[in-house]
């Protein structure tokens, strides 16, 4: 303990996180440690704390890290400080509904899980776990390409179909193949990942890594991710340099699927999925680890919406830490919202239990905003309660929020 204790004051000083609020504050050496019931904890970042005390320091820069210098990833946060809530006052809030459908996936909220790769990282209940909490506690769930476990697996955990996100590889042949699974196993969408087409610099998880004294190839070489099983992946990329948007009509010739588009960050972009054929529009920056923009996601999404204008529904994720966030992304227009690593610290600090109780405190916040604002159902939320500064508020660097 004493040498992750070393770690964190390592963290605390480093020139790449020093713009961090949490980790620009005095570091709170215990609180991981003395926090251990899932019901002790108060927030998204308390729990994060909690996962830094069990996941290995090179796993948590993989789940922690931007790239380049982290503009975007801190973009991701700040650009919520650009909207505020317009609260309307003196309305019927007793009765609040946020059920929500969704392509044909029914959940009592519209806060759904985001794929993320490789949980058996994080905690041995890995995917599984995560299934089990979304089901228990009615979110939807997205499985990621690189998943810990197979899709078989995780849907029958789900118990409701989940969708499937997908990276189109080098070979197309391999692409229809591993569409043709999730579809078997009972995924009713595809979302396709368009933002890496020519790979990342994540330096935070490379001076993470370093810190690590543990022997990487003990846990990493020799094993094949579950969906590429019977898959020869040698030579095979997973992201193709040469898509086009008519990958999407490709698409949907050889499953029947919804194909969703996500890592859109323009309004163009959203405009010509919708014109090649995408059944939604995801708004990604791949959680500030694509193109380092330096803007948030929050901030693309009203000219995104703008350009949709309600044909297909939107998603968004990237920064998402608070119900207030997730209030904020409905009233701009999005009709669900994708939290990632708050889910996978919650994973990481508890399994499954930490997953729920991740999912119960943004759930809880988000009613809380939606009564405080007079707003009792989702369809109640709209632009008129949102004021657009135009500019970021600068943040205090005594917040605990991490990016």
């Amino acid at each position: 303990m004493t040498h992750r204790r070393e770690f964190l004051k390592y963290l605390a000083a480093s020139p790449l996180l020093t713009n961090y609020s949490a980790f620009a504050q005095e570091v709170e050496e215990t609180l991981g440690e003395r926090l251990t019931d899932p019901s002790d904890v108060i927030n998204v970042f308390e729990m994060e704390a909690v996962a830094r005390t069990n996941i290995p320091p090179a796993h948590m820069g993989y789940l922690n890290t931007g790239v380049d210098s982290d503009d975007t990833l801190r973009a991701n946060r700040d650009g919520f400080s650009r909207f505020q809530i317009k609260p309307r006052r003196l309305v019927d809030v007793s009765r609040t509904d946020t059920n929500v459908s969704f392509l044909g996936a029914d959940a009592s909220s519209p806060i759904f899980l985001c794929p993320v790769g490789s949980q058996g990282a994080y905690h041995a209940e890995a995917e599984l776990g995560s299934a089990r909490a979304a089901a228990a506690k009615g979110h939807h769930m997205v499985l990621s390409t690189q998943s810990s476990t197979a899709v078989e697996a995780v849907a029958e955990a789900k118990g409701q179909p989940i969708w499937h996100q997908l990276y189109p590889t080098t070979r197309w042949e391999y692409t229809v193949a591993m569409l043709q699974r999730a579809e078997a196993a009972g995924c009713t969408s595809v979302c396709l990942t368009i933002d890496l087409p020519g790979g990342r610099n994540t330096e935070t998880q490379s001076v993470m890594t370093r810190e690590d004294d543990r022997t990487c190839s003990n846990c990493h070489t020799g094993r094949s991710k579950p969906i590429f099983d019977g898959l020869d992946m040698r030579g095979v990329g997973l992201n193709n340099p040469n898509l086009t948007w008519d990958v999407i009509g490709r698409m949907k010739e050889v499953t029947n699927m919804n194909v969703i588009i996500k890592g859109i960050e323009v309004d163009t972009d959203a405009a010509l999925a919708v014109q090649y054929g995408a059944d939604a529009v995801w708004v990604s920056n791949h959680g500030g680890r694509a193109t380092e923009t330096g803007k948030g996601s929050i901030e693309c999404l009203p000219e995104i919406a703008a350009a949709v204008n309600g044909r297909v529904p939107i998603i968004i994720d990237g920064g998402f830490r608070r119900g207030t966030d997730i209030y904020k992304a409905l009233a701009l227009g999005a009709d669900a919202v994708g939290i990632g690593r708050p889910y996978c610290w919650g994973l990481g600090a508890f399994g499954q239990a930490g997953v729920e109780r991740v999912l119960d405190l943004l759930q809880r916040e988000l009613l809380i905003t939606m009564r405080g604002s007079g707003t009792p159902t989702l369809d109640s939320i709209g632009p008129e309660y949102i004021h657009d500064a135009g500019t970021r508020v600068p943040r205090g660097t005594l917040g605990r929020e991490l990016l």
